[in-house]
């Protein structure tokens, strides 16, 4: 591991430990009540309690966050390279999409758990329905977006329309394509609680409306860290296959 990355998780690991810390200091010298906010390690004892069922839940989310994520990101990526390649399903189909885009997701979840009852499979299509939008728009701007010399050349070469989608478009849009990839990451977390939390019988957003009404403010605060742990797998996911694949001079921060 290089200097530099030791250095990027050194700085992280402080400033984490420093946050806990504050949290940790403001709570025992306020003398803030454990109902209103509880210290970190009385937070951290709830994972002790059987009944809570953590991991349970912790799975249930888990599975509609990177369920519809990876649903999001292959339908999204695979709808991009489409309209790249015909313009006319493009200037047909673009405009719905927007349209469609501008429906509230949290106004369609009602309907949708009409049509497909409340559960993990409806989650995992309102976490798809919201991050599919910003996937597909920076898949296709990638796509677009080409450098017109390296196309013609291709082309000079006699290559197909294929080999120029593959040995050219589709190369030099994976930056755009994990940029897309990381804003929807935020986005996968959201639409996986937000439905639970309209309707659900299972995961960590159901869970903590459950505790909410007991006012297990200790509960509440370890199921919305434990939340916070899925979306950073998530983005540490998006980081290291961006790594993968994308140079690091032609990554978009």
């Amino acid at each position: 591991m290089s200097a530099g990355i030791w250095r990027k998780v050194t700085i992280t690991v402080f400033v984490h430990a420093a946050f806990i810390a504050i949290w940790w200091i403001a709570v025992v010298v306020g003398e803030v009540p454990e109902f209103i906010l509880p210290t970190p390690w009385l937070a951290l004892q709830t994972l002790g309690v059987a009944n809570y069922n953590w991991v349970f839940h912790f799975s249930a989310t888990a599975q509609e966050v990177f369920g519809g994520y990876a649903l999001a990101t292959f339908v999204g990526i695979t709808f991009a390279a489409v309209f790249t390649w015909s313009r006319q399903l493009d200037d047909a189909m673009m405009p719905l999409l927007v349209t469609l885009n501008m429906i509230p997701k949290v106004a369609m979840a009602p309907l949708l758990i009409v049509w497909l009852h409340f559960g993990v499979d409806t989650n995992i299509v309102i976490t798809f329905m919201i991050c599919f939008f910003p996937i597909l728009l920076n898949t296709a701007r990638g796509l677009r977006e080409a450098e017109p010399d390296l196309i013609d050349l291709v082309r000079a070469l006699n290559g197909s329309r294929w080999q120029i989608f593959a040995k050219v478009q589709l190369p030099g849009a994976l930056p755009y394509v994990f940029s897309g990839m990381k804003v929807a990451t935020v986005l996968a977390v959201a639409g996986a609680i937000v439905g639970e939390f309209i309707q659900s019988d299972r995961g960590l957003g159901w869970f903590m409306l459950v505790t909410q009404e007991a006012l297990n403010t200790d509960a509440m605060v370890m199921a919305l860290l434990l939340v916070t742990v899925i979306g950073v797998l998530l983005y540490g996911c998006v980081i290291l296959l961006e790594r993968i694949f994308v140079v690091k001079d032609a990554r978009v921060e």
